[in-house]
């Protein structure tokens, strides 16, 4: 971790160079509502406290990540209740926390038909991504309204207004939970039967009608929901970053132009 330090008289500080300190000084005071000059930082192993770091304004060191991925292969041991913890790659089986089994089911069927042909690993590790994300939306949507107006003036600036409205108002859970509802009746009143019990053209169709209907309705915005989801998600996998051809943090000598044609 470094000191921040000042620009010298005569250096030009930008604003997109200030708005990067600036982010990294609000990851670091985390969303506790106090101000960045006044975070308290404190390395904690099995409750205690550690020594207090000597006044001044601090941001993470540029190499932090670098110096975590060089510690993977030794795996140290993370105190019970840590922020950050190892993922395990080949862990338990996956138990939904925000669906039931029968609703994830359901949710990974839709996100088959939504993605098309994609390799089963990832379509399922797209349903529990987007089981995670609405198991913690409650409390990211706490921890946005609970945020300093300093902090939220800063996330506005680099994520735009609309996107911080989103967090602090939006409801997804209640948005998956009522078009799954909605879903079921649909099903019912077009065939008779709910939507897990329908043949694989039956789903497709009831997918793709709604999808392409006009009128606004629970039903329409929750798989609106859905398509946004399940695009995300799958991009997050192993798979969807191969198909993009991501390397990581790579350099270019210059930027790379768009290759889809107008």
């Amino acid at each position: 971790m470094n000191e921040f330090q000042p620009p010298e008289p005569g250096d030009e500080l930008t604003r997109r160079q200030w708005l990067l300190v600036l982010r990294e000084l609000v990851a670091l005071a985390g969303f506790s509502g106090i101000l960045p000059e006044l975070a308290a930082i404190s390395f904690g192993a099995e409750g205690h406290q550690a020594t207090t770091l000597p006044p001044g304004l601090y941001y993470p060191s540029h190499d932090h990540l670098s110096r975590a991925l060089g510690e993977v292969g030794s795996m140290h041991n993370i105190p019970p209740g840590s922020e950050t913890e190892y993922v395990p790659l080949n862990g338990p089986p996956f138990h939904p926390q925000f669906f039931s089994p029968e609703e994830f089911k359901l949710i990974t069927r839709i996100f088959e038909v939504l993605l098309g042909n994609v390799e089963p690993g990832a379509l399922s590790q797209a349903a529990q991504w987007l089981d995670l994300y609405l198991n913690s939306a409650a409390g990211v949507r706490e921890a946005a309204l609970a945020l300093d107006p300093l902090h939220r003036a800063l996330a506005v600036a680099y994520e735009g207004e609309s996107a911080i409205r989103e967090l602090e108002t939006a409801d997804f859970p209640e948005t998956v939970r009522s078009g799954l509802k909605a879903l079921q009746r649909h099903c019912i009143e077009r065939y008779g039967r709910e939507f897990a019990t329908l043949d694989k053209e039956q789903q497709s169709s009831v997918i793709s009608t709604v999808i392409t209907a006009t009128p606004s309705s629970p039903l329409q915005t929750f798989f609106d929901l859905m398509r946004d989801t399940a695009v995300r998600g799958y991009y997050t996998t192993a798979a969807g970053l191969k198909e993009l051809d991501y390397k990581g943090n790579w350099y270019y000598a210059s930027c790379p132009g768009c290759e889809h044609k107008k």
